[in-house]
């Protein structure tokens, strides 16, 4: 006989599946997205109901979560459509996390109790947009290809580089790293991740074209996206660059060698995959945010909120928009030409690589989520200010995830960025 503790990871499932089905039929019948919708049914869970804790490891939940988003999102992108603001995606998943991150650390050492290193560990964990909730919003709202294209993959690379960065960071608060050794090691991993994700998916795409079978193709897939995560983590390396190199290579080498029949299985099962793993994460954001903690840290949440709306408007439009305004105006006569093809309008001259307009709504969607929330599970228990530490970074989630989540629509109007 089955004993019933032993179905609760299925009732997990299909209670989240209830939850998704129901919130998606509410979201499409008003304006509220059904990333708001199940983050808020957490949230009440967590408010009203039992003590819940996360089900599974913080470690594990990204283990699980960010290799199929990683890999859903970069196998499907058109590199004709990435490769002219590529520059601006690194800039942005790159130099600007540091940047968040030190902006955060400072902002919070002026106005609250927490200490430099402190606040550069809270900067770190909230420092990366979230790819479920980027993903989430963005295909909801009717934005370029190019806009959507430069914001998702700014959410995957990021992921890595945050994710390195709060490894460092919490080195650092432990007394056991130099801030030079951080950054040769925030390199290295960086660097290494990618070169693992080049090779598996060069050698992966060289596989593919010798199988004819699309459910084999479609399981090399999977292989390729939990397996390159898991090599370059069990080394030290950042697995989601591994992932994000892994995916776009085998996309970009062998989508054109696939029958259409494994493309056609590729994009439908990693679709549902990657809509499967969003539900699951948002609901388990909302439960594991604990509202004490968000009511112990209410004055320095404020402040987070402003660090993190400053921070982000230095990188987009300093760092982006201000900082490449020389190379913007010296190719804006060879931009107009090519206007057609890249999504520019002469009225509206590139910045950087992207059109004025779209700098708003990349300031926007700054949305953080998961990673965040795993991250800030994951501080070891006997940190100092540890519960001040996770009810910064719970708070900020929930005010992007809500507001800013909520609001994405009417900045992509205002702004003029819509889809024609």
């Amino acid at each position: 006989m089955i004993h019933v503790d032993s179905l609760g990871p299925l009732w997990l499932l299909v209670a989240i599946l209830a939850a998704t089905v129901v919130v998606a039929i509410v979201a499409g019948r008003s304006a509220v997205p059904a990333s708001v919708g199940l983050v808020l049914i957490g949230l009440v869970v967590s408010i009203v109901g039992p003590a819940v804790s996360l089900p599974i490891p913080p470690e594990l939940l990204l283990a699980i979560v960010l290799p199929g988003l990683v890999f859903e999102a970069a196998f499907r992108t058109d590199l004709a459509i990435l490769r002219p603001a590529a520059g601006s995606v690194l800039v942005l998943a790159i130099p600007g996390v540091v940047i968040v991150a030190a902006i955060v650390a400072l902002v919070l050492t002026v106005t609250t109790t927490v200490s430099p290193t402190e606040g550069f560990l809270v900067g770190a964990m909230v420092a990366a947009t979230d790819p479920a909730a980027v993903l989430s919003t963005f295909r909801r709202v009717a934005v370029p290809p190019r806009l959507a294209t430069v914001v998702e993959m700014e959410s995957l690379v990021n992921d890595g580089t945050g994710i390195v960065l709060f490894a460092l960071a919490l080195e650092l608060l432990a007394g056991g790293g130099s801030l030079g050794g951080s950054l040769i090691g925030f390199v290295v991993k960086v660097v290494g991740g990618a070169a693992i994700g080049l090779v598996a998916g060069g050698l992966a795409a060289r596989v593919v074209r010798r199988v004819d079978d699309h459910l084999t193709e479609l399981t090399i897939t999977v292989v390729l996206a939990y397996g390159t995560y898991l090599a370059a983590e069990a080394i030290g390396l950042s697995g989601v660059i591994a992932t994000l190199l892994a995916a776009g290579t085998l996309g970009a080498l062998a989508r054109d060698g696939l029958s259409a029949r494994a493309v056609e299985a590729i994009d439908v099962v990693w679709e549902f995959a990657a809509f499967l793993l969003t539900a699951g994460v948002f609901l388990l954001v909302g439960v594991s945010i604990a509202p004490e903690a968000l009511v112990a840290a209410a004055g320095a949440i404020g402040w987070g909120i402003v660090a993190i709306l400053l921070a982000r408007a230095v990188v987009v439009y300093g760092l982006i928009g201000g900082g490449s305004a020389i190379l913007g105006r010296l190719t804006t006569r060879a931009a107009g030409r090519d206007a057609g093809s890249a999504g520019w309008t002469e009225g509206d001259p590139p910045v950087g690589g992207l059109p004025r307009a779209w700098l708003h709504v990349v300031f926007w969607a700054g949305l953080r989520g998961a990673v965040s929330v795993a991250l800030a599970l994951s501080l070891p228990p006997d940190l100092p200010n540890r519960d001040l530490l996770q009810g910064l970074t719970f708070g900020i989630v929930l005010f992007t995830l809500i507001v800013q989540g909520s609001t994405a629509g009417w900045v992509v109007r205002r702004s003029g960025s819509g889809a024609t």
